[in-house]
């Protein structure tokens, strides 16, 4: 995970916190319900696509994975209940970027963080914290 500095941004509301920095985004989501249950949604299918798009499915680490909108992947880290770790390409000509989320105790519920690396310029960035945002509030159904 990126660590903040003065220039990047964050922006908080609705239970979620973005952090933009030039190659990275990264999305956090409080849920009012414990870290099992938020993970057993994550690898449920409906979890799996509300945060990687349509069609896709997780396999183990090293399968490959992917979405009907052109989105692709391959897994990269799986440890169950805390953390999955994704290349993530936009397309099949896309360069290759990194999606990290994990899952921490926060109180008497869970805070779900996402981190998009390895960001270019050619990226817009906007649009992905935007979809990134999305996908964690479709995650956990609000």
């Amino acid at each position: 995970m990126t660590q903040m500095t003065p220039t990047e941004d964050e922006v908080t509301s609705e239970g979620q916190t973005t952090v933009q920095a030039a190659d990275s985004i990264e999305v956090s989501q409080f849920v009012d319900q414990p870290p099992d249950a938020v993970w057993k949604r994550l690898t449920q299918r409906e979890g799996i696509e509300a945060l990687l798009g349509t069609g896709a499915m997780l396999g183990g680490k090293g399968e490959p994975w992917h979405a009907e909108d052109g989105s692709r992947g391959v897994v990269r880290s799986y440890h169950p209940g805390e953390q999955v770790r994704v290349s993530w390409h936009a397309d099949g000509d896309a360069p290759a970027t990194l999606v990290d989320l994990q899952t921490f105790r926060d109180g008497e519920g869970t805070r779900i963080q996402l981190c998009h690396e390895h960001l270019d310029g050619s990226i817009d960035h906007d649009q992905l914290r935007r979809r990134w945002e999305r996908a964690l509030r479709d995650l956990v159904g609000s």
